[in-house]
């Protein structure tokens, strides 16, 4: 088991089991934007603008304590589901709006830094190296096993049923919580910040 918590200890939860994963560097600008909304850059973002996320099936997360903690962002009407905490933002993770495509990106600062190694391996893929900041941008390694493990994750939930065990997703395939869509005019002022 690995423990999640927001920074405030307010949401706690935990990864349970094994299963397949994908440690990855995200450089995409909605990850910017989405660390930037939540004031959190600092935390979230290293210094050429990449958010270290843990990809898992959403069957393997379990809440706790907080779970009425948790609010959602999307960055438009088909984005992904941005999920973190209401009581002190920090940022949960990413999933799709599709519940049968069950995988969440969970975003570091959620989970156990000193544990990461030892629970999920020190191999960590780089995606969207072409929207990082600043030069030379970072190499991309491991792009393709990122995808075959995505698609295996989403594949075996999804066969075996386990797209149903998902805490952010109710029975009827609705997520748990209300996704605030943000203006236009707010992601492209997010995007472009410095």
């Amino acid at each position: 088991m690995h423990p999640i918590q927001c920074k405030c200890g307010a949401i706690r939860g935990q990864l349970e089991g094994t299963g397949t994963h994908s440690r990855i560097i995200c450089y995409c600008t909605d990850c910017r934007a989405f660390a930037r909304f939540l004031d959190k850059a600092s935390d979230v973002l290293d210094k050429q603008g990449g958010t270290e996320i843990l990809q898992v099936a959403q069957s393997r997360l379990r809440f706790l304590q907080g779970e009425d903690r948790l609010a959602a962002i999307r960055l438009s009407d088909k984005g992904m589901i941005r999920w973190y905490a209401s009581c002190c933002g920090t940022p949960i993770g990413n999933t799709l709006a599709n519940p049968k495509i069950s995988f969440i990106g969970l975003v570091h600062t959620c989970l156990n830094r000193v544990r990461m190694n030892e629970d999920f391996g020190s191999d960590i893929a780089v995606v969207n190296a072409d929207t990082a900041l600043g030069e030379p941008k970072p190499k991309q390694p491991g792009l393709l096993g990122v995808v075959a493990r995505f698609m295996w994750i989403v594949v075996t939930s999804l066969v075996g049923g386990g797209y149903r065990k998902s805490p952010l997703f109710d029975t009827s395939g609705s997520p748990r919580v209300s996704s605030k869509i943000l203006p236009d005019d707010e992601v492209m002022r997010l995007k472009s910040a410095v």
